[in-house]
């Protein structure tokens, strides 16, 4: 079966599969969801992460292409990739997830649900809630994600601070690039983390950047529960220095029974899901698509993971 493409598309794996069939009806897609072996000689594999050692059994000889089903690649098993040209569907999520940020910043501004009433309350006409404008956005992390958010807070009013470790300009106009995370931090009232996931990001919020932040800021975690010393976080909560997070990603995933994040007062915890819009399938599949004639046509693949950075 060689010219075909191997679909690991886990629990998506038949929305996928007929997705992909629909788009590309001269190609071969062979589903090996759920523990199915490969068949044939596919050259392309198309992958989700949540098994790395599904995915390793799945890098047989004949693959030479490999795109994995989301932005990050950790879990990816990168030893195992020899030459093969890896890729990611980074930016298929950045409106959905932007779009989550923005929601979360908002519900901690306004209180809610907080000021939701089922009952008459003791006044009407009577709060103080926040706004976003005016309010300083600190995005560790500028890729496609952080520069979504920015595009919506800058539509709100908000200042935009950007921190980055390579050296290149501002992808949107309106962001201040920093190049020192305690000077985002201490300014930031909204801390949102979009930066991948790779050995150097591990625990870059740490006890220090906490004690860096400026008193009563928000954190948002859509990148991975990784970037975040939990610990640390859970000590910033209780003291006050931060005043809530806000935590779509968290480590490790799923969260055990029990687990102290479920049930702080200072938490707002969701599962993994500010991916979640009717329009990312479809701009994941299109993506892919578009790579695959690219490969098919032999021309270089957007999307490239540098295996040494990890991203």
């Amino acid at each position: 079966m060689s010219g075909s493409v191997a679909v690991n598309g886990g629990p998506f794996g038949d929305r996928m599969s007929a997705g992909l069939r629909a788009a590309v009806p001269d190609e071969t897609f062979v589903d090996c969801s759920a523990g199915a072996s490969v068949d044939g000689d596919p050259d392309v594999l198309l992958t989700l992460l949540d098994d790395p050692g599904a995915v390793r059994r799945l890098l047989v000889p004949s693959v030479c292409w490999i795109h994995v089903l989301g932005a990050g690649v950790d879990g990816f098993p990168l030893d195992a990739l020899g030459e093969r040209t890896l890729t990611c569907s980074r930016g298929a999520a950045a409106p959905a997830i932007a779009e989550w940020v923005l929601a979360v910043m908002l519900a901690f501004e306004k209180q809610l649900p907080h000021q939701w009433i089922g009952a008459p309350p003791p006044h009407w006409n009577r709060a103080e809630l926040g706004g976003l404008s005016g309010r300083t956005l600190g995005l560790v992390g500028v890729g496609s994600i952080g520069s979504a958010v920015a595009r919506r807070a800058l539509a709100f009013d908000m200042e935009v601070l950007g921190y980055r470790r390579r050296s290149e300009p501002a992808p949107l106009a309106g962001i201040e690039l920093v190049d020192d995370l305690a000077a985002l931090l201490g300014r930031s009232d909204h801390i949102v983390v979009a930066a991948p996931a790779t050995p150097d990001t591990f625990h870059l919020l740490d006890a220090a950047a906490f004690d860096a932040c400026k008193r009563g800021a928000h954190v948002v975690n859509v990148s991975r529960g990784s970037l975040v010393d939990q610990d640390a976080l859970a000590s910033a909560l209780d003291d006050g220095r931060v005043a809530r997070a806000s935590l779509d990603t968290v480590d490790p995933e799923p969260l055990p029974a029990g687990h102290w994040l479920f049930a702080h007062p200072g938490v707002r915890l969701s599962a993994h899901v500010s991916w979640s819009a009717p329009s990312t399938m479809d701009r994941t599949i299109g993506l892919f698509v578009e790579n695959l004639r690219r490969f098919r046509r032999g021309e270089a693949l957007a999307g490239v993971v540098d295996p040494v950075a990890g991203y």
